[in-house]
């Protein structure tokens, strides 16, 4: 039985790997259908990291950027989360609501729902890759979305989640969006049962 992140093997690493890879495709599938635009998935770089090398990697602590936090409920439980930074929220503005340049610390109560339906439907469709992969029934929470320093965006899964160690499945993939490069982010972390169930599903019997 797995008891930590440090516990998986190098087969299951790279299973987790897959996983990110099938869910950003996805994800970035829908954002095309929803955004009406070209999209291309740049080939996702996935890291099992601490969360000090997560924050490090998204520009330190200080760094402001836009989190959407989902529940993950059913046959795995757990969290994923995308940190996306200000070209992403640009895009999605530009798209719905007219908007240009805005920065993520000027987001007004309809940008703040713009930006979080689209990461409610690129969630759905990241977790609906996932089960199709592994036959398991993943539903999600309402998303929850802020604005805030990268250090106290990431204090929420290092104090839910720490009984399971430090180590989250961190998957930089980014898009190109007519021709404009989109950084974005998604931390991924199913509880220690939910890992073993999707390792069982993927063959990886011991981790």
């Amino acid at each position: 039985m797995l008891r930590n992140y440090e516990d998986l093997s190098a087969n299951a690493i790279d299973c987790l790997k897959e996983i990110g890879n099938i869910g950003s495709g996805s994800a970035a599938n829908a954002l095309s259908q929803m955004l009406g635009k070209t999209v291309a998935m740049r080939v996702p770089d996935v890291k099992v990291l601490d969360y000090q090398n997560v924050i490090d990697e998204m520009g330190g602590p200080e760094k402001v950027i836009t989190g959407i936090l989902v529940h993950l409920m059913g046959d795995i439980q757990g969290m994923i989360m995308f940190l996306l930074e200000d070209s992403f929220a640009q895009v999605v503005l530009s798209t719905f609501l007219g908007k240009e340049n805005v920065r993520v610390v000027e987001l007004d109560e309809n940008d703040f729902s713009a930006i979080k339906e689209m990461g409610n439907i690129m969630a759905g469709s990241y977790l609906q890759a996932i089960g199709q992969l592994t036959g398991l029934t993943i539903d999600m929470s309402v998303p929850a979305m802020t604005v805030d320093m990268m250090g106290a965006i990431m204090s929420v899964p290092i104090v839910e989640y720490s009984e399971i160690g430090d180590k989250v499945l961190f998957i930089n993939d980014g898009f190109v969006i007519d021709g404009v490069k989109i950084k974005s982010n998604i931390i991924l972390i199913p509880d220690m049962k939910s890992l073993s169930i999707l390792m069982k599903k993927l063959g990886v019997e011991d981790g």
